[in-house]
């Protein structure tokens, strides 16, 4: 530790053998040790004591929609940024859909990469677009750094990001298994989408029988017997419905290379709890009902699902209309998901050590950057969170960083205070106060 340049010591920092009172060097933005929490300090190193406020890697976040260029009115880097930053997250993966141009071809990332740049308060890399027409693009992509490629199976919900049929879907399949890319997969099946009851109106109810289960274990069976058939990776977004799981557990012992995800709103939230013409609540696929959580937590304790992530997807207030089937579905959760995920785990008898591994390393493993996100250990990034567990806070929307400040948490009572966040050893958040942008854009490790 003699050529530290800082140290940062707690009673409780979390590393990937388990949390024990440690003081963590850093030495260039990298961590360079994990040493006792009585290890001497050199005179030339700065040391920060965080008493008994927890010591975490900074989460990594690999479902966000940042809408910039294009849709910026609802969210952009600069506030979606500071967003994660708040809540203790200090990498995140954009999604390639809700900005204009999507993130479809090489030139497209370029446009993404030149609005984000200088902008960003956390590291932000980005994801490419698989569409019905752009199979050429997607190797192209690849070798830019998009970290793999996100498909529809039913309609976006916006025009310039159609969803790809069964046979498209085969022939994307084919090709970025050709290089060994991921491809990322909204599950839901259009035939039962179709032939749901559509109501309409302002009861939840009649939305959420819109968008059965069983479209999406439909999807999900098809995407399994595909990525079989290819020996393909494949990754399954924002998975609702716990019925889909012994299809995902069965795919898996018998070899298909498979990762799940699910958000804090399916962990957190319950159909019966939503008020009527509250669409703040609208996502698709839908929260569920109460039931359906405790298959969810099982299955994130067996390893089933594997992480956690936001799907944060904003809009302006005015497209959360009244009506379930006309308003913008998305929930805005960058800037309170670790709080929202660690309220409901430490109910269910789950360790700060647990949302660890569900939001920061096995997200970074998932995008390759396991070798620098996601764990305090020498070598790492000094990414982190300090975050107070005990402490609570009651969700009041005006203190959101989100440009739009719609949350379905609010008025909701949650535990867990981020008190500062840091990249590459800066604080880059403390008590709510930023600094100057500090993010690097990235792009997936050859």
């Amino acid at each position: 530790m003699s050529d530290a340049g800082l140290v940062l010591r707690s009673t409780r920092v979390i590393t990937p053998e388990g949390t024990r009172a440690a003081s963590v060097a850093v030495t260039g933005g990298t961590i360079t040790a994990v040493l006792p929490y009585e290890a001497p300090v050199p005179g030339t190193a700065r040391l920060t004591d965080l008493g008994d406020d927890v010591l975490l890697p900074g989460l990594v976040d690999t479902h966000v929609h940042v809408n910039e260029p294009g849709r910026s009115e609802w969210e952009g880097f600069w506030t979606a940024t500071r967003a994660a930053a708040a809540g203790g997250i200090t990498t995140l993966v954009d999604m390639p859909l809700n900005s204009l141009p999507p993130t479809t071809t090489t030139a497209h990332l370029r446009t993404k990469q030149r609005a984000a740049a200088g902008r960003t308060h956390v590291d932000v890399g980005f994801w490419g677009g698989a569409l019905p027409g752009n199979v050429e693009d997607l190797r192209p992509l690849h070798e830019a750094g998009v970290f793999g490629f996100k498909a529809f199976l039913s309609p976006s919900g916006v025009d310039e990001f159609p969803h790809l049929g069964r046979d498209r879907l085969a022939r994307t399949l084919e090709e970025i298994a050709a290089f060994d890319g991921l491809l990322i997969v909204h599950a839901e099946d259009p035939d039962h989408l179709a032939a749901a009851p559509q109501h309409g109106g302002p009861r939840y109810a009649d939305f959420l029988a819109s968008r059965p289960r069983a479209a999406e274990d439909t999807a999900v069976a098809l995407l399994l017997a595909q990525a079989k058939r290819l020996d393909a990776r494949v990754h399954i977004l924002h998975l609702s419905s716990g019925d889909a799981l012994p299809l995902i557990a069965g795919a898996r012992s018998d070899g298909v290379r498979v990762t799940v995800e699910t958000c804090p709103h399916y962990l957190t939230l319950a159909a019966e709890e939503v008020p009527d013409g509250a669409s703040e609540f609208k996502c698709c696929p839908p929260i569920r009902e109460a039931a359906n959580q405790g298959p969810l937590w099982q299955a994130l304790a067996d390893g089933v699902i594997d992480c956690v992530v936001t799907d944060h997807s904003p809009s302006t207030a005015d497209l959360k209309t009244a009506d379930f089937a006309t308003a913008w579905g998305g929930i805005s959760g960058l800037q309170l998901s670790l709080p929202a995920v660690w309220t409901e785990a430490r109910e269910r008898g789950h360790g700060l050590e647990d949302v660890v591994r569900w939001m920061s390393a096995r997200t970074a493993e998932l995008i390759g950057l396991d070798h620098r996100k996601g764990a305090i250990a020498p070598g790492r990034d000094a990414d982190f969170a300090v975050l107070a567990p005990d402490d609570t806070f009651t969700v009041d929307p005006a203190g959101l960083q989100h440009r739009n400040r719609v949350t379905a948490y609010a008025g909701r009572t949650l535990h867990g205070v981020v008190k500062s966040t840091w990249l590459r050893g800066r604080r880059i958040m403390a008590d709510g106060e930023f600094t100057a942008p500090q993010g690097r854009l990235l792009t997936r490790v050859p």
